[in-house]
Protein backbone atom coordinates (compact mmCIF):
# COMPACT_ATOMS: atom_id res chain seq x y z
CA UNK A 1 0.00 0.00 0.00
CA UNK A 2 1.49 3.37 -0.99
CA UNK A 3 2.25 5.88 1.76
CA UNK A 4 0.40 8.60 -0.16
CA UNK A 5 -3.03 8.31 -1.71
CA UNK A 6 -5.97 10.41 -2.81
CA UNK A 7 -8.94 10.56 -0.46
CA UNK A 8 -12.25 10.95 -2.27
CA UNK A 9 -14.71 11.76 0.51
CA UNK A 10 -17.38 14.01 -1.01
CA UNK A 11 -15.02 14.84 -3.87
CA UNK A 12 -16.50 17.04 -6.57
CA UNK A 13 -15.98 15.46 -9.99
CA UNK A 14 -14.20 12.40 -8.64
CA UNK A 15 -13.61 11.16 -12.18
CA UNK A 16 -11.46 14.15 -13.07
CA UNK A 17 -9.79 14.20 -9.66
CA UNK A 18 -8.68 10.59 -10.09
CA UNK A 19 -7.38 10.97 -13.64
CA UNK A 20 -5.53 14.19 -12.75
CA UNK A 21 -3.99 12.65 -9.66
CA UNK A 22 -2.94 9.57 -11.59
CA UNK A 23 -1.05 11.78 -14.05
CA UNK A 24 0.90 13.25 -11.10
CA UNK A 25 1.95 9.85 -9.82
CA UNK A 26 -0.81 8.94 -7.39
CA UNK A 27 -1.48 5.22 -7.32
CA UNK A 28 -3.68 4.81 -4.21
CA UNK A 29 -7.32 5.88 -4.49
CA UNK A 30 -9.61 5.70 -1.47
CA UNK A 31 -13.39 5.73 -1.85
CA UNK A 32 -16.40 4.14 -0.11
CA UNK A 33 -19.93 3.10 -0.90
CA UNK A 34 -21.19 5.92 1.32
CA UNK A 35 -19.25 8.50 -0.74
CA UNK A 36 -21.54 7.72 -3.69
CA UNK A 37 -18.79 8.20 -6.23
CA UNK A 38 -17.45 4.69 -6.86
CA UNK A 39 -18.66 4.77 -10.47
CA UNK A 40 -16.87 8.08 -11.08
CA UNK A 41 -13.71 6.70 -9.48
CA UNK A 42 -13.84 3.69 -11.77
CA UNK A 43 -14.24 5.92 -14.82
CA UNK A 44 -11.34 8.08 -13.65
CA UNK A 45 -9.15 4.99 -13.39
CA UNK A 46 -10.06 4.04 -16.96
CA UNK A 47 -9.34 7.57 -18.15
CA UNK A 48 -5.91 7.41 -16.52
CA UNK A 49 -4.74 4.70 -18.89
CA UNK A 50 -2.97 2.92 -16.05
CA UNK A 51 -3.05 -0.86 -15.92
CA UNK A 52 -5.05 -2.44 -13.13
CA UNK A 53 -1.90 -3.82 -11.53
CA UNK A 54 -0.44 -0.33 -11.19
CA UNK A 55 -3.18 1.12 -8.98
CA UNK A 56 -4.28 0.42 -5.42
CA UNK A 57 -8.03 0.82 -4.96
CA UNK A 58 -9.75 0.94 -1.57
CA UNK A 59 -13.47 1.00 -0.88
CA UNK A 60 -15.54 0.50 2.25
CA UNK A 61 -18.59 -1.26 3.63
CA UNK A 62 -21.28 0.97 5.13
CA UNK A 63 -23.17 0.33 8.38
CA UNK A 64 -26.57 -0.30 6.78
CA UNK A 65 -25.30 -3.33 4.88
CA UNK A 66 -23.90 -4.72 8.12
CA UNK A 67 -27.23 -4.37 9.88
CA UNK A 68 -29.15 -5.90 6.97
CA UNK A 69 -26.71 -8.78 6.68
CA UNK A 70 -26.19 -7.81 3.04
CA UNK A 71 -22.42 -7.58 3.06
CA UNK A 72 -21.79 -9.82 0.06
CA UNK A 73 -24.34 -7.89 -1.96
CA UNK A 74 -22.87 -4.54 -0.93
CA UNK A 75 -19.39 -5.66 -1.90
CA UNK A 76 -20.56 -6.97 -5.27
CA UNK A 77 -22.31 -3.69 -6.02
CA UNK A 78 -19.14 -1.75 -5.14
CA UNK A 79 -17.15 -3.86 -7.59
CA UNK A 80 -19.75 -3.28 -10.28
CA UNK A 81 -19.76 0.48 -9.76
CA UNK A 82 -15.98 0.60 -9.82
CA UNK A 83 -15.89 -1.59 -12.92
CA UNK A 84 -13.31 -3.86 -11.30
CA UNK A 85 -12.99 -7.60 -10.73
CA UNK A 86 -11.23 -7.04 -7.41
CA UNK A 87 -10.24 -4.28 -4.98
CA UNK A 88 -6.88 -4.05 -3.30
CA UNK A 89 -8.36 -3.23 0.10
CA UNK A 90 -11.90 -3.59 1.45
CA UNK A 91 -12.59 -1.88 4.77
CA UNK A 92 -15.31 -2.00 7.40
CA UNK A 93 -16.18 1.70 7.53
CA UNK A 94 -17.31 1.78 11.19
CA UNK A 95 -17.52 -0.84 13.95
CA UNK A 96 -21.23 -1.52 14.47
CA UNK A 97 -21.74 -2.78 18.04
CA UNK A 98 -22.75 -6.43 18.15
CA UNK A 99 -21.89 -7.02 14.49
CA UNK A 100 -18.10 -6.72 14.43
CA UNK A 101 -17.40 -10.45 14.30
CA UNK A 102 -20.25 -11.41 11.96
CA UNK A 103 -19.19 -8.70 9.54
CA UNK A 104 -15.53 -9.64 9.70
CA UNK A 105 -16.13 -13.33 9.06
CA UNK A 106 -17.91 -12.46 5.81
CA UNK A 107 -15.03 -10.19 4.83
CA UNK A 108 -12.70 -13.12 5.46
CA UNK A 109 -14.69 -15.12 2.91
CA UNK A 110 -14.44 -12.26 0.40
CA UNK A 111 -10.69 -12.10 1.02
CA UNK A 112 -10.27 -15.83 0.49
CA UNK A 113 -12.18 -15.56 -2.79
CA UNK A 114 -9.51 -13.20 -4.14
CA UNK A 115 -11.97 -10.40 -4.86
CA UNK A 116 -10.35 -8.29 -2.13
CA UNK A 117 -6.58 -8.59 -2.02
CA UNK A 118 -6.62 -7.38 1.59
CA UNK A 119 -9.26 -6.55 4.19
CA UNK A 120 -9.19 -4.12 7.06
CA UNK A 121 -11.14 -1.72 9.23
CA UNK A 122 -11.72 1.97 9.86
CA UNK A 123 -12.25 3.83 13.11
CA UNK A 124 -11.61 0.76 15.30
CA UNK A 125 -10.42 1.28 18.86
CA UNK A 126 -8.07 -1.03 20.72
CA UNK A 127 -11.08 -2.76 22.31
CA UNK A 128 -12.71 -3.29 18.91
CA UNK A 129 -9.50 -4.72 17.49
CA UNK A 130 -8.91 -6.95 20.50
CA UNK A 131 -12.39 -8.45 20.10
CA UNK A 132 -11.79 -9.08 16.42
CA UNK A 133 -8.30 -10.54 16.86
CA UNK A 134 -9.43 -12.98 19.53
CA UNK A 135 -12.14 -14.50 17.33
CA UNK A 136 -10.80 -14.40 13.77
CA UNK A 137 -8.16 -16.03 11.63
CA UNK A 138 -7.30 -13.05 9.42
CA UNK A 139 -5.58 -10.03 10.98
CA UNK A 140 -6.83 -6.71 9.55
CA UNK A 141 -4.26 -5.41 7.10
CA UNK A 142 -5.11 -1.78 7.90
CA UNK A 143 -6.84 0.36 10.50
CA UNK A 144 -7.80 3.67 8.89
CA UNK A 145 -8.26 6.24 11.64
CA UNK A 146 -8.32 9.98 12.13
CA UNK A 147 -4.75 10.91 12.95
CA UNK A 148 -2.94 14.23 12.63
CA UNK A 149 -0.84 16.58 14.80
CA UNK A 150 -3.89 17.78 16.77
CA UNK A 151 -5.28 14.27 17.36
CA UNK A 152 -2.51 11.83 18.23
CA UNK A 153 -3.29 8.35 19.46
CA UNK A 154 -0.03 6.72 20.56
CA UNK A 155 -1.62 3.83 22.43
CA UNK A 156 -3.75 2.81 19.45
CA UNK A 157 -0.82 3.23 17.06
CA UNK A 158 1.36 1.02 19.27
CA UNK A 159 -1.37 -1.63 19.49
CA UNK A 160 -1.73 -1.73 15.71
CA UNK A 161 2.00 -1.90 15.11
CA UNK A 162 2.44 -4.66 17.70
CA UNK A 163 -0.20 -6.73 15.92
CA UNK A 164 1.01 -6.17 12.36
CA UNK A 165 -1.80 -3.78 11.41
CA UNK A 166 -0.80 -0.87 9.18
CA UNK A 167 -2.16 2.53 10.15
CA UNK A 168 -3.61 4.87 7.57
CA UNK A 169 -4.49 8.45 8.48
CA UNK A 170 -7.83 9.79 7.35
CA UNK A 171 -8.30 13.56 7.62
CA UNK A 172 -4.48 13.93 7.84
CA UNK A 173 -4.77 17.71 7.38
CA UNK A 174 -7.54 18.03 10.00
CA UNK A 175 -9.50 19.92 7.34
CA UNK A 176 -7.06 22.79 7.67
CA UNK A 177 -7.33 23.15 11.45
CA UNK A 178 -3.58 23.10 12.18
CA UNK A 179 -2.21 24.86 9.11
CA UNK A 180 -1.88 28.20 10.90
CA UNK A 181 -0.08 26.86 13.96
CA UNK A 182 3.10 28.84 14.57
CA UNK A 183 5.30 25.78 14.96
CA UNK A 184 4.23 24.32 11.63
CA UNK A 185 4.47 27.67 9.89
CA UNK A 186 8.06 28.09 11.10
CA UNK A 187 9.01 24.58 10.01
CA UNK A 188 7.40 25.24 6.63
CA UNK A 189 9.54 28.35 6.25
CA UNK A 190 12.68 26.41 7.20
CA UNK A 191 12.08 23.68 4.62
CA UNK A 192 10.50 25.95 1.99
CA UNK A 193 7.31 23.94 2.18
CA UNK A 194 3.73 24.53 3.27
CA UNK A 195 2.37 23.69 6.74
CA UNK A 196 0.27 20.98 5.05
CA UNK A 197 3.41 19.36 3.66
CA UNK A 198 5.01 19.46 7.10
CA UNK A 199 1.97 17.75 8.64
CA UNK A 200 1.91 15.06 5.96
CA UNK A 201 5.66 14.53 6.25
CA UNK A 202 5.33 14.08 10.01
CA UNK A 203 2.89 11.25 9.36
CA UNK A 204 4.68 9.40 6.58
CA UNK A 205 7.96 9.67 8.46
CA UNK A 206 6.28 7.47 11.09
CA UNK A 207 5.39 4.92 8.40
CA UNK A 208 1.74 6.01 8.40
CA UNK A 209 -0.07 6.15 5.07
CA UNK A 210 -1.97 9.36 4.31
CA UNK A 211 -4.96 10.00 2.04
CA UNK A 212 -5.50 13.77 1.87
CA UNK A 213 -8.53 14.81 -0.13
CA UNK A 214 -8.04 17.39 -2.85
CA UNK A 215 -9.60 18.08 -6.22
CA UNK A 216 -7.29 21.06 -6.83
CA UNK A 217 -4.44 20.37 -9.23
CA UNK A 218 -2.06 22.58 -7.26
CA UNK A 219 -2.92 20.94 -3.93
CA UNK A 220 -2.73 17.44 -5.38
CA UNK A 221 0.75 18.21 -6.67
CA UNK A 222 1.81 19.88 -3.42
CA UNK A 223 0.76 16.83 -1.45
CA UNK A 224 3.09 14.61 -3.48
CA UNK A 225 6.14 16.71 -2.59
CA UNK A 226 6.75 15.25 0.86
CA UNK A 227 9.33 12.57 0.13
CA UNK A 228 12.46 14.60 -0.62
CA UNK A 229 13.10 16.06 2.84
CA UNK A 230 13.17 14.79 6.43
CA UNK A 231 12.22 16.34 9.73
CA UNK A 232 14.75 15.95 12.52
CA UNK A 233 13.98 13.80 15.55
CA UNK A 234 13.65 16.97 17.61
CA UNK A 235 11.17 18.45 15.11
CA UNK A 236 9.15 15.23 15.07
CA UNK A 237 9.00 15.38 18.86
CA UNK A 238 8.00 19.06 18.79
CA UNK A 239 5.04 18.32 16.54
CA UNK A 240 4.21 15.50 18.93
CA UNK A 241 3.48 18.09 21.61
CA UNK A 242 0.61 19.64 19.61
CA UNK A 243 -1.95 16.95 20.37
CA UNK A 244 -5.10 18.26 22.02
CA UNK A 245 -7.55 15.46 21.14
CA UNK A 246 -9.10 17.70 18.49
CA UNK A 247 -11.25 15.57 16.19
CA UNK A 248 -12.88 16.61 12.93
CA UNK A 249 -14.45 13.22 12.19
CA UNK A 250 -17.82 12.66 13.83
CA UNK A 251 -19.33 9.17 14.14
CA UNK A 252 -22.42 8.74 11.94
CA UNK A 253 -25.76 9.36 13.59
CA UNK A 254 -26.76 5.71 13.45
CA UNK A 255 -23.93 4.87 15.87
CA UNK A 256 -24.97 7.52 18.39
CA UNK A 257 -28.36 6.07 19.34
Amino acid sequence: MPLLGLGLYRADDARLAVSNAASMGYRLFDTASSYRNEEEVGLGLKDSGLSREDVFVTTKLWNTAQRLGNIEGAFTRSLERLGLSYVDLYLVHWPVPGLILDTWHILEDIYRSGRARAIGVCNFTEADLAELLSHSSVVPAVNQIEYHPLFQRPSLISFCQANGIAVQASCPLARGAYLGREMLVKLAEKYHRSPAQIGLRWLVQQGISVIPKSTSLDRQLENTQIFDFMLTEAEMAMIGTLSEHFSVLNPPEDLLV
